[in-house]
């Protein structure tokens, strides 16, 4: 293992079925879990390190994505794929049950390892999975992902990503996105944005989840939505989430990802909202 000078997170890898994962370990205590798809696990760390300060803190590069390397780059990312990875990272670490944070794809990873693995996490957070089989119009938002995913994979990298946010309903100028993803960009960033267009973000959000599993399971599970993502694609089907769930969705600090915008803040409300469990 290593041990990274810029903060305290200890560094190492997994290997496990068709892949190799990199994943950090921070501060001691019971386990969380802060996960996304595609997101890494360095979007994760301000908060992580908020967060070590009396627990241990597990990230992880989602398979596919950055360092977090395939034995077949051609293989899909599905949620039951990921839900598997991330129980044989909490099986390694022998700290579980664990407390799971996942944010948007994460998410999804997160409610298959509940309905996989039950007894693996005691407490989870689903933060604005964007379930969309959820939704009555989901016939449209299929057909919607399926046209943004063709666009991107024909070579319209901001033509794709407008149609993203349009869909999303996350408002973002059009001379932002040109400058986001437009001109030189890093080449992992490219290639992590490419596989996930072209083998992951339909997995993700056409994935069903089994509302009576989850409800059956020992793990406490809590819908989380942005205080700042009302009317977006991902509080309608959180809202349908917890709806299915019998119960109410709980807030958080931000939009979609808060954790990266105001990480005090979202920890602040995140040990208040652990607490209350």
């Amino acid at each position: 293992m290593t041990t990274h000078a810029t903060d305290t997170a200890t560094t190492a890898s997994l290997t496990v079925p068709g892949a190799r994962l990199h994943y950090e370990v921070r501060g001691e205590g019971p386990l969380v879990v802060l996960v996304g798809a595609p997101m890494d696990a360095a979007a994760f760390a301000p908060l992580a390190e908020l967060l070590a300060t009396d627990h241990t803190v597990l990230t992880t590069d989602p398979r596919g994505i950055n360092r977090s390397r395939l034995d077949d780059p051609e293989q899909d990312s599905t949620p039951e794929l990921r839900a598997d990875d991330l129980s044989r990272l909490i099986a390694h670490l022998d700290a579980g049950p664990a407390i799971v944070l996942g944010s948007s794809g994460g998410a999804v990873s997160a409610l298959a390892l509940v309905q996989d693995h039950p007894d693996q996490v005691s407490t989870l957070i689903a933060h604005e999975a964007p379930l969309i089989e959820l939704l009555e119009d989901r016939d449209r938002l299929r057909a919607g992902t399926e046209d943004l995913i063709a666009t991107y994979l024909a070579g319209d990298v901001i033509p794709a990503w407008q149609k993203f946010f349009a869909q999303a309903g996350i408002e973002i100028p059009e001379p932002v996105v040109e400058e986001m993803f437009g001109g030189e960009r890093d080449p992992r960033q490219v290639a992590d944005e490419g596989r996930w267009f072209a083998h992951e973000m339909r997995f993700s959000t056409f994935w069903q989840p089994d509302p009576a599993a989850l409800r059956a399971a020992p793990t406490r599970v809590l819908v989380g939505v942005g205080a700042d993502s009302a009317g977006q694609l991902c509080d309608r089907t959180s809202q349908a989430l917890a709806q299915a769930l019998g119960t109410e969705v709980t807030t958080f600090p931000g939009g979609h990802t808060g954790f990266t915008e105001t990480p005090e803040t979202f920890a602040t409300r995140l040990r208040a909202v652990l607490r209350e469990g």
